[in-house]
């Protein structure tokens, strides 16, 4: 369990609260300023408009135009031109609304003014066309302040020359006073959003708070590294892979198993992009049921494959499965079964040994004793023409052992062990010829028991060594192998046997042909299963299994007779 929230720290839905709230705040500047731009563009459009109109009316007075011819011929002074035109510009302040109206001459000196401080001063045109005659709204500058003007010419009724320009202007609205201005609407909506943040968050809260198990971000950022920890520090390979087909976790343990330590990493990528093989990949994603001891073969390492489905909420999110390298067991299982072997082939002996000393009693008892020399003569010329057969075709005397227990096992079972008259094979290195006796004494044992209890059961051995490799047929006469399960019975330790009047089982007794297959790739060799008669169409007409496993530097000698 994971300890409640510490004190002072926020929990997962007020901080989205205030995310929310942050976001609602940031939207609302950046609204505000844009609003603030949009009425400034507004206003210009406007009261552009207004200040032409105003500038265009006084231009057009009667007065304003014959003050100007008067001053143009001397009839009167330039001085005597404020005071005289001073109300009539006073009319498009009061008529049309402007702050300011001047009379510019078109050198561009204010000659009057509602404002009379700026007679005499330097008018702000801008890039006004009213000196070309044209009427004009644009934004001026005057004294450092932004403001929207209007100019007009006024032009002589004489000549048609330009007398004097007349500018009408209104500075922009303060930033003060547009935000005072916005201020109830942005305070408005300010709420709404926080309203709308709050109410949100309330329902957020509850779909978080049941994803989250009520967690905090602390206590789901510890949850992670704890996960990510404990996920690296299991010494079992762990792999979690999606619905997708991705993987979406894999632990280091896991990476070495299957090899791909030294690759780029796998989380992320599809399962079946990392270079494994296809029957380890459907081990990994495959759908349906749960795979409990499944063995496959990774490289040169029998691995456990053990999967099972992961789902959230009811609903499946992908499977995840653990591996465990069962190499050396298996190594040590090889070695168990070749004691087991030995121990069978003592007993099978001794209980050999025990029938024929108890008709040697009975003879001897009745006092027949030709009878005695007779049988122990043909017992012991049997057993010499067998041991002297098998020693003619195989020198190497670990496998000429083998064969030679082996046939008195299968002798007990009643079935006919023969080696191939054609077999020929030299004395091998002690490694090879180790790993040569499990692959033979796996095979024989399995072809006994496909075999046993049928009429004429028999079990043929063809061992032949050439230059490069050592070649294994073994045949028996049993129901075969169907061709369905001829890959399983290799890779994931599948069984045929039944076990206790139960459907046949994987994981539990398969382990000699997937021994075989490993010792095989180990050292680069093959394993093949087929039909011992190709004409019982895959099943049936018995098994032959066929090894091939190269030489190398292993011969020691040749040793062939």
């Amino acid at each position: 369990m994971w300890s409640p929230l510490r004190r002072g720290e926020l929990t997962l839905a007020a901080k989205v609260l205030l995310l929310q709230l942050a976001v609602i705040a940031t939207l609302l500047v950046a609204v505000g300023v844009l609003s603030i731009r949009q009425s400034n563009a507004d206003f210009a459009e406007e009261r552009g408009a207004v200040m032409r109109n105003a500038a265009e009316y006084v231009a057009g007075l009667p007065i304003v135009r014959g003050e100007l011819e008067r001053v143009r011929s001397g009839e009167a002074e330039a001085s005597d031109t404020p005071r005289a035109l001073a109300p009539y510009l006073d009319w498009g302040v009061t008529a049309r609304g402007a702050q300011t109206v001047t009379l510019v001459s078109v050198d561009g000196e204010v000659l009057a003014a509602t404002d009379p401080s700026r007679v005499g001063d330097r008018a702000a045109l801008g890039s006004s066309d009213a000196l070309e005659g044209r009427g004009w709204s644009g934004d001026v500058e005057p004294d450092g302040h932004r403001a929207v003007a209007g100019h007009a010419p006024v032009i002589s009724e004489v000549d048609g020359a330009l007398l004097a320009i007349v500018t009408a202007e209104v500075e922009y609205p303060t930033l003060a006073d547009q935000v005072g201005t916005a201020a109830p609407d942005l305070g408005l909506f300010l709420g709404l959003g926080a309203l709308l943040g709050l109410i949100g968050t309330w329902f957020v809260s509850r779909v978080v708070r049941r994803s989250t198990r009520g967690l905090g971000t602390t206590e789901l950022a510890n949850l992670a590294d704890h996960r990510e920890a404990l996920l690296h520090a299991i010494r079992e390979g762990v792999v979690g892979v999606g619905t997708d087909g991705r993987v979406t976790a894999m632990n280091d343990a896991a990476r070495s198993t299957l090899g791909l330590d030294a690759g780029p990493d796998p989380v992320g990528r599809r399962a079946d992009e990392l270079g494994l093989d296809p029957q380890v990949v459907a081990l990994l994603t495959g759908e349906g049921a749960d795979v409990r001891d499944a063995l496959a073969l990774v490289g040169t390492r029998v691995v456990v494959f053990n999967r099972g489905r992961a789902s959230s909420g009811g609903r499946g999110i992908g499977t995840v499965t653990t591996l465990r390298d069962r190499t050396e067991l298996v190594s040590l299982q090889s070695q168990l079964s070749s004691n087991l072997s030995l121990t069978d082939t003592l007993r099978a002996q001794t209980h050999e040994f025990d029938n024929r000393l108890h008709t040697i009693s009975g003879l001897v008892q009745l006092g027949e004793y030709d009878e005695v020399a007779a049988l122990v003569g043909t017992l012991t010329r049997h057993r010499a023409e067998i041991e002297d057969y098998v020693a003619q075709r195989l020198a190497d005397p670990a496998l000429a052992a083998l064969v030679l227990a082996k046939h008195a096992v299968a002798e007990e079972r009643g079935v006919t062990l023969e080696l191939d008259p054609g077999s020929r094979l030299p004395v091998l290195a002690p490694d090879l010829g180790a790993d040569l006796t499990t692959v033979v004494g796996n095979l024989v044992d399995n072809a006994v028991d496909a075999c046993a209890g049928r009429r004429e059961a028999t079990v043929e051995v063809w061992l032949h060594a050439d230059d490069e490799a050592v070649h294994l047929r073994v045949r028996d006469n049993g129901p075969g192998i169907p061709a369905e399960l001829r890959e399983a019975v290799l890779v994931r330790g599948y069984s045929t046997k039944e076990v206790a009047g139960e459907e046949p089982v994987a994981g539990g007794r398969g382990i000699g042909l997937a021994l075989v297959r490993l010792i095989c790739t180990q050292r680069g060799g093959d394993v093949v299963v087929d039909d011992a008669d190709p004409a019982g169409g895959g099943g049936g007409g018995g098994a032959e299994l066929r090894v091939v496993l190269p030489l190398g530097p292993v011969l020691v000698q040749d040793g062939a007779p």
